[in-house]
């Protein structure tokens, strides 16, 4: 679907003005950018639209959807009759109002009013709510200052997209991630003052092998060999299947899904490429119905990066790849792997700012549980055609240049993929701008390699993720596209969240010390 702009509220006067430093000395919000294209429009054909889709689906129910700072959706619902018709009245023009202070990295509690305007070229029927009810993602807004907000991860996005066309060295980037999660059959966890545990179960569950099911039918994957059997194996095939439709239903093209290495219920399913805001409309529009079909079945899904011991974790791999004229600037035929000079630039770029990416991509102390050698984790700050245990790897399956793409394997599914694809993007402009050589291929096992000889590897930690941002964030400064709050708000956010976990007794520690 073509995406159209959405109508500034005051078309005369721009929304958004240069960063300021917070007053009082504490990050606040502030608006990130002058560009005045970057403010959102609308027209009234996009509201026509709009209006088609309730008229045709009898819709009672409108659904606003926005984004928190971590990265997960928020919302709250209208009746259908406070949306008007014309682009020139109520929400269109107005927007409507919302606590900020409530919502994960926002406001403080003397500055909480903000505004949501909806983008009505993200209208869909919405494919999980029983009640006739439209989905529509939102952008926010300071209400006074009619600014856009700093902080609203999709605006981050757009302003990456924005930058990008300012450069001139590309039209368009191109973004395919491959987002990995479980679906178990039952989850329990507890941490208080005197216990901590969680339990975790699957019909699919190895473990499961000798349980008296009454009766147990077998077939459950092995560690590690959970990709790709087929059924009776591979238990989730409808359910996947059932997710693909309601997804291509609401305008997310999905191209594949199957089973993935893990036992206990793995799986991937992928999008076909599409541009960097759109792309995460999509993700998260994607994970959505993936969470809701699966309770549907009585099961659940996560996308914690490292839920089980013993057997892979679950990434998304993202591939990557910029466009200017129609042309696919990553392509040259004669180049290492058909890759062009420009595009190892930017691997450059990704491999130089690789620490400070994670603390977006990989955000969460679980994800460096799976960020450790061996299950195929991508720890190793090298590029490589076809080889998996390189962080940047270069897909050779087809020839055709229009296909020629960077997958940046590190990130995992927790992250908030506005953020993340945007902090990808500024790395490699900034491999690109500077001409950061990323060095020779490795075409061998690098875990095989001699310390002397293997590249060197991502952060070990959260903790050490989120100190090299805060020493390596000038690239992402550049055009207001990640402002000083934003960084700051985002490093003291997750910095709670280390000691949270390093200050309880973890379960394993009373196998090893209780008898001390």
């Amino acid at each position: 679907m073509p995406r159209v702009t959405v109508a500034s509220r005051r078309p005369a006067r721009s929304r958004v003005a240069p960063a300021r430093p917070a007053p009082g000395g504490g990050a606040r919000g502030q608006a990130g950018t002058n560009s005045k294209h970057l403010v959102p429009t609308f027209t009234e054909d996009a509201v026509k639209r709009v209006w088609q889709i309730i008229k045709q689906n009898k819709i009672t129910v409108v659904d606003l959807k926005f984004n928190d700072l971590p990265g997960l959706w928020q919302h709250f619902s209208i009746p259908v009759e406070e949306v008007a018709q014309s682009a020139k009245e109520g929400i269109w023009v107005d927007g409507i109002g919302f606590d900020g202070s409530s919502i994960r990295g926002f406001q403080k509690i003397q500055e909480s009013d903000m505004n949501l305007y909806p983008d009505p070229t993200t209208a869909v029927l919405d494919p999980v709510c029983e009640t006739p009810t439209l989905s529509l993602i939102c952008d926010i807004y300071d209400p006074l200052t009619k600014e856009a907000y700093s902080r609203d991860p999709r605006f981050i996005a757009r302003k990456a997209e924005g930058y990008l066309k300012k450069t001139g060295i590309a039209d368009v980037s191109y973004w395919g991630p491959e987002p990995e999660f479980f679906i178990f059959d039952d989850i329990r966890f507890d941490s208080t003052e005197n216990a901590g545990y969680y339990f975790i179960d699957s019909v699919e569950g190895e473990w499961n092998s000798g349980k008296d099911e009454k009766p147990n039918l077998g077939y459950k994957p092995r560690y590690k060999e959970g990709y790709f059997p087929v059924p009776p194996h591979d238990q989730l095939q409808d359910i996947r299947s059932e997710i693909l439709l309601k997804a291509r239903a609401v305008g997310v093209p999905v191209e594949k899904h199957h089973h993935e290495v893990a036992t206990a219920g793995q799986c991937e399913i992928d999008m076909r490429y599409s541009t960097l805001t759109r792309m995460a409309d999509n993700l998260l529009m994607l994970k959505y119905i993936i969470k809701n079909v699966a309770r549907q079945h009585n099961k659940v899904a996560t996308y914690m990066p490292k839920p089980l011991f013993g057997d892979n974790g679950s990434g998304m791999h993202t591939h990557q790849s910029l466009a200017k004229a129609g042309n696919n600037l990553f392509f040259d035929k004669n180049g290492y792997a058909k890759i062009s000079q420009m595009c190892k630039w930017y691997i450059g770029g990704l491999l130089k700012h690789a620490p400070a990416i994670l603390a977006f991509a990989a955000p969460t102390t679980n994800s460096y549980k799976r960020l450790v050698p061996g299950y195929e984790a991508p720890v190793n700050l090298a590029y490589s055609a076809r080889n998996r245990s390189a962080i940047c790897r270069i897909p050779v399956y087809v020839d055709y240049p229009k296909s020629k793409r960077v997958e940046f394997r590190a990130p995992d599914p927790s992250c908030n993929p506005y953020t993340t694809f945007a902090a990808m993007l500024m790395a490699g402009l900034d491999g690109i701008q500077n001409r950061i050589d990323p060095g020779q291929p490795v075409d061998e096992n690098i875990y095989e390699m001699s310390a002397e000889r293997a590249p060197k590897q991502v952060p070990g930690s959260l903790e050490e993720s989120l100190n090299a941002l805060e020493k390596d964030h000038a690239f992402l400064l550049k055009g207001d596209v990640f402002t000083k709050d934003v960084i700051e708000v985002w490093l003291e956010y997750k910095r709670q969240e280390i000691d949270k976990v390093r200050l309880r007794p973890h379960p394993y520690e009373f196998y090893l010390y209780f008898d001390a």
